[in-house]
């Protein structure tokens, strides 16, 4: 499988939450002891440290991609399906928890792989687990803070 982005792109309201969750979960991981439950907890917990990590490092934090149309992480996308559906959503990392009513897909996602470069009006199809395929026209692109800024 390969990525359509090398960086994700978070929200400052997601880094900065992944900041803290990252201090609390090395604060918590220092005061841990021996034991069957301790180690697995520390496990775990070394595995989360380990991700938001990952997504920190060369994080793209709140910066809006150019407000050029174009289908890219940064940005809000509506889409329109074949049955005449709409659908409005964040194209950035899966960590974009709480952004209120706005549905977060990643870029590497079926849908987000799919879309990544369309134009408004562009059509494409990507393929869902069942192994269907869903055909999904862009409808338009705007960057995030100004979808945000007028949604206030």
């Amino acid at each position: 499988m390969t990525t359509v982005s090398s960086s994700p792109w978070l929200t400052p309201e997601t880094h900065a939450r992944l900041v803290r969750e990252l201090a609390a979960l090395r604060r918590s991981t220092a005061g841990e002891r021996d034991g069957d439950d301790e180690i697995a907890l520390h496990t775990h917990r070394q595995a989360r440290i380990r991700q938001i990590e990952d997504v920190l490092r060369g994080a793209v934090v709140g910066q809006d991609p150019p407000d050029d149309g174009i289908a890219e992480p940064g940005m809000v996308l509506t889409v329109e399906y074949d049955d005449g559906d709409t659908e409005t959503f964040l194209l950035g990392t899966r960590d974009e928890a709480g952004q209120g009513d706005l549905e977060v897909y990643s870029p590497d996602s079926p849908i987000g792989r799919a879309l990544h470069g369309a134009k408004p009006g562009d059509r494409r199809e990507y393929r869902v687990p069942s192994g269907g395929a869903v055909r999904v026209t862009l409808v338009g692109a705007e960057p995030y803070g100004r979808h945000r800024g007028a949604a206030s």
